[in-house]
């Protein structure tokens, strides 16, 4: 039945960029499909026959069941997989995280795994392959998490599948051609996808994303960046809009009329449809591939009920209220935990990246994560109960329960990539300094869960308490980087985390399936 609709989908989509809806009990089939988002015709990986994925969604309080096939046959790129909920807690369900070598083994093909977890929180979120760097292949989408009673409902009139807005870079090359190593440089994407489509310098002007609207309602977008490298700068012409939420935390309504938002990040903002009926550019500037706007690249169209179906002839203005991370100020508890001066936490670490020429691999704090041939999860639960025990070396913190951790992460300058988003599992953290910024906010930080650290000067500082036992990641979101060893776990309340964390039986046979797989299949 599956392999009936999914062209059915495919020319739905093709004809309303209203992306599609599961959830939140699902299957999601992997799969090897030949896409051309932009003109340009590749091999890729789709869930259940749609690329993007489909938007997953339920609502807070729900239990998710989504069961993963995999079906990739595609040798040019990776054939196991392995799905991280991103911005999702995973609370007693470490086993349920999906990164790869951290809490699970990959799943192997013509085989399914189950992932099934509570969902107490709401908000905008989304899955993706987090096994080397797949998903910058395709497998990727949006979740969102309704909140019936959300604090903000009285903001907004629309807020569905509608009015999701995915916003990624796209290669003509399968991720492990793209791949830097010592002698190939770090790639620049092709083309900006909005909701799956976008154009690629000198390309042919196919079509692009629409976001239709009617007048005098207000549209709740949820903008995803599903980026595996560029910060996109976001904008719609002659519009501006309210900020309400960021990476699936409320905030205080926020105005602006542009932000820029990081790989791995997520914004809620509420659009007031009250300008003339007509088409309008929707902007996504990168900071990585190629700028600008010529000939529609980095671009979609906001289309009010009523305006011709063409494309706008609007032109962009300067932003003169751009959102700044520092205006942001959570809607509820607004404090960070602990005592309120620099480095009075229970815990305090400083984590400074480099990069070493040689090994061709990002150090923190001189080590390299290197991906073990037994997940951290399962190393716990065989019985290693120290961060000396644990593999990789170097790699792995542990941290004690219920206790306040300060963590600061210097920035550094292009010249070794950054800025760097840098991405936390199983939490969200209060950034009590911003990039951009040498001031220290304990009462009224903004909560997320992806933070740019930004550049040379910069100590984006952190807080977060221990209270989610298991290994949780922290790692760069430009996949190109984390490939190449920017992240360490932390590996919380080791001592409790088998009793907390307790492990279906699918999930005990991952690795002997693995293990069993010849080097090309993995």
């Amino acid at each position: 039945m599956l392999r009936i609709l999914f062209p059915l989908v495919l020319v739905i989509l093709s004809l309303d960029d209203c992306l599609s809806s599961v959830g939140p009990v699902a299957d999601l089939v992997i799969s090897n499909v030949n896409v051309s988002p932009d003109g340009f015709s590749r091999s890729a990986i789709s869930v259940g026959g749609m690329f993007p994925g489909p938007v997953i969604s339920g609502k807070k309080g729900d239990r998710f069941r989504l069961n993963v096939h995999d079906q990739l046959t595609d040798n040019t790129m990776a054939r196991t997989t392995s799905i991280h909920w991103h911005g999702i807690f995973q609370q007693t369900t470490n086993w349920a995280d999906g990164a790869a070598f951290v809490s699970q083994c990959p799943i192997a093909p013509n085989n399914s795994f189950l992932y099934e977890f509570n969902v107490e929180q709401s908000g905008t979120y989304w899955y993706h392959s987090h096994l080397s760097t797949q998903y910058c292949d395709g497998l990727r989408g949006a979740i969102v998490i309704y909140d019936p009673d959300d604090p903000h409902g009285a903001l907004y009139d629309v807020d569905d599948e509608s009015t999701v807005i995915t916003l990624a870079d796209w290669y003509h090359l399968p991720s492990p051609a793209a791949t830097p190593t010592l002698t190939r440089p770090f790639p620049y994407s092709n083309a900006t996808l909005i909701n799956g489509k976008g154009r690629y310098e000198g390309g042919p002007a196919v079509p692009l994303s629409v976001v239709n609207i009617e007048s005098g309602k207000r549209y709740r977008f949820r903008i995803v960046s599903m980026a595996c490298d560029p910060n996109f700068t976001f904008s719609i012409d002659n519009h501006q809009f309210t900020v309400i939420e960021a990476d699936g935390e409320g905030v205080v309504p926020l105005l602006v009329d542009s932000l820029v938002i990081s790989p791995g990040q997520r914004y809620s903002v509420v659009l007031n449809a009250n300008q003339p009926v007509d088409n309008y550019w929707i902007r996504a500037d990168p900071s990585r591939g190629i700028p600008g706007f010529a000939g529609g690249i980095n671009s979609a169209v906001l289309r009010y009920s009523g305006a011709p179906a063409s494309e706008p002839l609007t032109v962009q203005l300067p932003s003169i209220m751009p959102l700044l991370e520092t205006a942001l100020v959570p809607s509820t508890s607004p404090a960070a935990p602990g005592i309120p001066a620099q480095g009075q936490a229970d815990v305090v670490i400083n984590i400074a990246h480099d990069f070493d020429f040689d090994s061709f691999h990002y150090r923190m704090n001189g080590y390299p994560w290197i991906p073990p041939k037994v997940p951290v999860l399962l190393q716990i639960l065989s019985g290693a109960r120290t961060a000396q025990e644990l593999l990789p070396k170097g790699s792995l913190y542990s941290l004690p329960r219920n206790k306040v951790i300060e963590l600061s992460l210097p920035g550094t300058g292009p010249e070794l990539g950054g800025p760097h988003p840098f991405h936390l599992h199983g939490h969200s953290f209060s950034v009590v300094r911003s990039a951009g910024s040498k001031i220290y906010n304990y009462a009224t930080p903004v909560r997320r869960d992806t933070v740019s650290t930004g550049v040379d000067g910069d100590n984006v500082t952190i807080r977060f308490v221990t209270d989610n036992a298991g290994p949780w990641f922290l790692h760069c979101h430009i996949d190109w980087h984390l490939e190449l060893g920017l992240a360490v776990v932390f590996a919380e309340d080791i001592p409790d985390t088998p009793a907390l964390d307790p492990v279906p039986a699918a999930w005990e046979q991952l690795c002997p399936i693995y293990d069993q797989l010849p080097s090309d299949e993995q």
